[in-house]
């Protein structure tokens, strides 16, 4: 019985030793570590802007606003989306768009409706409140409507964008429909930081 005893304790000491063994011998497993954009929008737990969508409620500065609808835009294969948000105060104030696109770098701008004399966007360069903007980009796109935007299902539009300093932008937009062109909406624009933007499904809260 001692002898059988001996001889078991010696196999398991061996089976010990040769998994001790094959374990040292085994490579170490590889580490990810890929290189990674810091400007993407899936390195934020905030959520992902380009997903945004109505029946959701976004967070900036403290504020939360409601997203009403959405207009998914597209011209010549490039794609952009703007989103009606309303703080639900009651207020003009408090109804706004929030315009997200990339090209190539993810691009968010909270945007509010200009309310001063009467702008045209036919100059390169345009001064607002002592801001001056140039003009970047226009031409014309073909919507689709989500929700609640204030407009019909689809349809086109005509658009002017002009770039100011500091992340600022001023913006022109008309709806063409059947009866012709519509009349040019100027908005002011400022670009939002990325990961400042809290996004919370439907339901909000």
């Amino acid at each position: 019985m001692v002898v059988l005893l001996a001889i078991i304790t010696v196999l398991a000491l061996a089976i010990a030793i040769a998994a001790l063994l094959r374990a040292r011998r085994k490579p170490p497993q590889p580490t990810s570590t890929a290189p990674q954009d810091p400007f993407s929008a899936s390195n934020t737990t905030a959520g992902d802007p380009r997903q945004l969508k109505a029946g959701e409620v976004v967070e900036y500065l403290g504020e939360r606003l409601f997203v009403r609808g959405s207009l998914r835009l597209s011209e010549g294969g490039f794609t952009w989306s703007e989103h009606f948000v309303d703080a639900m105060d009651g207020t003009d104030e408090g109804r706004r768009w929030i315009s997200v696109e990339e090209d190539p770098d993810l691009e968010v701008i909270m945007w509010t409706a200009y309310k001063g004399p009467e702008l045209q966007p036919s100059q390169r360069t345009i001064t607002v409140d002592g801001i001056t903007y140039q003009r970047t980009e226009h031409g014309t796109a073909s919507y689709r409507s989500e929700g609640t935007t204030g407009l019909g299902e689809n349809g086109r539009m005509e658009y002017a964008d002009f770039d100011g300093p500091a992340g600022r932008s001023l913006a022109f937009e008309r709806f063409l429909g059947a009866q012709g062109e519509g009349t040019w909406e100027a908005s002011l624009g400022e670009r939002v930081p990325t990961g400042t933007l809290t996004i919370y499904p439907g339901g909000g809260a």
